[in-house]
């Protein structure tokens, strides 16, 4: 009997330990996508202010024209 319980105590252990993997692993792939998000955000910024600036200098060169 004791055995038994033993073996009971150890398939709980391993239970947590894979729960325990999963939910780390979860949490790894949310903070990748929130970094992925992050990235992607920023670059649209980036791109509008590039197209911005791109206008403001035709805008001048054809002042200037």
């Amino acid at each position: 009997m004791n055995t038994t319980f033993e073996n009971g105590r150890k398939l709980m252990n391993l239970m947590h330990e894979n729960l325990a993997r999963a939910q780390m692993s979860a949490r790894l792939g949310e903070a990748q996508q929130l970094r992925r998000g992050a990235q992607m955000a920023r670059a649209r910024r980036l791109s509008r202010k590039a197209e911005q600036a791109a206008q403001q200098a035709r805008l001048a060169l054809a002042r200037a024209l």
